[in-house]
């Protein structure tokens, strides 16, 4: 080894070995000759003259004279090699051959064979098939062919092959116990009419090979089902999947996922009778009419091979009608109230029912109760809980004197049909209400002469009011003719203060004794007013007067003028009014 000035590192050249020439040369004892047609196995053998000793023979093989491939290196005896032709391509060919001559150290000449062809003709299966009618092309395990073939049932195997020295063809892999003995060698029958009697349901993948006499095969699979067993079927998605439908049009889906053919042929197609036809349907879904009400339809499903399961029975409801509202019932609201009031609404749906999980209550607040939307809230408010029936409250109900709750409900029924209600008002009234007591207020006499001395009458009066009530309470006794004209007003006789706490004891009421006297003769009208200013806020207002009547006589006798005050029997009957007003539930008459 010798390092140059740069680093570089020089190798001493090979040692050179000189090889004595072979006195020995090899030829092809059994070898293709010029222009020979060879196919299948071909076996080659050789032979050696002159002085040495084989001890190995290298083979090779070119198509072009120039590319060689090595075939084998023979190492022992016997000096020849079995060459299956069929790895090489059809097409001429050459052999060519030396031996290592282990006496001289050295290799003998190249022996070379003829131009030969190569001519192998591989079976070729031109189809495979069977004779049995069924679903599928066979050709792979996903396009499996199947047949509804019973357990004694026959498969007629047919097949063809291409070849010039076909020999014979085996059928392997069949359904049942056994194998189909081979189809020759000597006679062609081209096919296996398969019956063991006792053929079991399953998948199979029947093999055919075919051979010729260069000793080529050839093979194909075919992938076959039995299948005997119908598919079952479970109901499938009816409409959104709820139990009732809002349209008459039902959409009926889920065929693939509700239906189960097992490891059969599958799912072909559903029947589904209605009005007593069976109705084929390919598609996954399918729509169907219904009049609206309660139907039942049957279904069955039919696999590949014709298989025909076993019909269920399915619901369909229709229900395309709206929820039937009825009507409120809303606590007596006022000032006064404490706490939250009930609301419900009343409704029915003679088809589906009422879905309360999806129906509500909402509410606002509004100024004259009526409109789409309540102007004071500016918007409907959810009554908080699902349903037809809850509470609502405020921190103080005195702030909403003469406003108006307006509700409203949102009515669903199982189908999904909705209503929803006109919006209705109740008003907010105040609580407290002052009124004279009518049996416990009037004149001691109806009659009496004018002047100081004999008109002077007394009037007895009850002031009520229906609640403790802590303030102060102004009231008037006025007088007017009775024969006045439109235009003569009344007069105040007297005003009475009735002082704040008089009205919140145990009888929340104030006795009051009037003095009137009758300054001329003829008919005078008397009335007691309540608040005469409106001062107080009070659930009714026309409850606030109290009319009487009361004659100046002369001595002569009594002259008698139609009044403008009302009638003894007029009074009475509106204090039954007011009384009974006072008791009922204040609500309003719908928007």
């Amino acid at each position: 080894m010798t390092i140059g000035q740069s680093g570089d590192v020089f190798l001493p050249d090979s040692k050179v070995l000189k090889y004595a020439d072979s006195e020995m040369s090899i030829v092809f004892a059994n070898g293709p000759a010029e222009n020979q047609d060879v196919k299948g196995l071909y076996t080659l053998s050789f032979s050696s003259t002159g002085n040495g000793t084989i001890s190995s023979i290298e083979i090779d093989i070119s198509n072009d004279g120039n590319n060689w491939d090595q075939v084998a290196n023979l190492t022992s005896t016997p000096w020849l090699k079995h060459i299956d032709t069929t790895a090489y391509a059809n097409g001429t060919w050459t052999f060519r051959a030396r031996a290592w001559d282990s006496s001289a150290d050295n290799f003998t000449v190249w022996s070379t064979s003829g131009q030969f062809n190569i001519v192998n003709q591989v079976p070729l299966i031109t189809s495979f098939a069977l004779t049995n009618t069924g679903y599928g092309s066979g050709a792979s395990a996903l396009d499996r062919a199947w047949y509804a073939l019973d357990a004694n049932g026959t498969l007629g195997f047919t097949w063809s092959a291409s070849d010039d020295d076909l020999t014979h063809a085996s059928l392997a892999n069949v359904p049942g116990p056994g194998t189909p003995t081979d189809d020759g060698p000597g006679t062609l029958s081209y096919g296996w009419d398969w019956n063991t009697g006792s053929i079991a349901e399953g998948t199979y993948n029947p093999r055919l090979t075919v051979w010729d006499g260069s000793g080529l095969s050839a093979s194909k699979t075919m992938f076959i089902g039995i299948d005997r067993t119908a598919p079952t079927m479970s109901a499938p998605t009816i409409g959104d999947g709820s139990n009732w439908s809002d349209d008459t049009s039902v959409v009926i889906s889920g065929f693939d996922s509700a239906t189960d053919d097992g490891s059969g042929s599958g799912l072909d197609y559903v029947q589904i009778m209605q009005g007593g036809t069976w109705i084929d349907v390919t598609t996954a879904s399918t729509t169907l009419t219904f009049e609206e009400g309660e139907h039942q339809i049957s279904m069955r499903a039919v696999d590949k091979v014709g298989n025909i399961g076993s019909s269920i029975s399915v619901d369909i409801n229709v229900d395309v009608t709206e929820p039937e509202g009825i009507g409120w019932s809303v606590d007596e609201l006022s000032t006064s109230h404490v706490g939250p009031v009930n609301i419900s609404y009343s409704a029915q749906d003679l088809g589906s029912g009422i879905d309360l999980d999806n129906s509500k209550i909402q509410y606002g607040f509004d100024l004259n109760g009526v409109g789409a939307t309540p102007d004071q809230s500016g918007r409907w408010i959810d009554l908080g809980v699902s349903g037809l029936d809850g509470t609502m409250g405020l921190s103080s109900w005195a702030t909403k004197s003469r406003q108006y709750l307006m509700v409203r409900a949102i009515v669903t029924d199982e189908a999904g049909n909705e209503l929803v209600t006109i919006p209705s008002a109740f008003q907010i009234l105040p609580g407290l209400d002052l009124s004279w007591n009518a049996s416990e207020t009037g004149v001691d006499r109806l009659v009496a002469r004018p002047g100081d001395t004999n008109g002077k009458i007394e009037i007895t009066s009850l002031l009520e009011a229906n609640q403790a009530y802590g303030g102060a309470v102004t009231v008037y006794l006025q007088a007017a003719p009775a024969d006045r004209s439109a235009d003569v007003d009344w007069t105040t006789m007297q005003t009475v203060l009735v002082e704040g706490g008089n009205l919140s004891d145990e009888c929340t009421c104030e006795l009051i004794v009037w003095d009137y006297v009758v300054p001329n003769t003829g008919q005078w009208d008397l009335r007691l007013v309540v608040d005469p200013n409106n001062a107080i806020d009070e659930r009714v207002e026309s409850n606030n007067n109290h009319y009487m009547m009361v004659t100046g006589a002369s001595v002569s006798g009594v002259g008698v003028v139609t009044s403008f005050a009302p009638g003894i029997i007029a009074l009475l009957l509106t204090g039954f009014a007011i009384s009974w007003y006072q008791k009922r539930r204040i609500t309003p008459p719908p928007n």
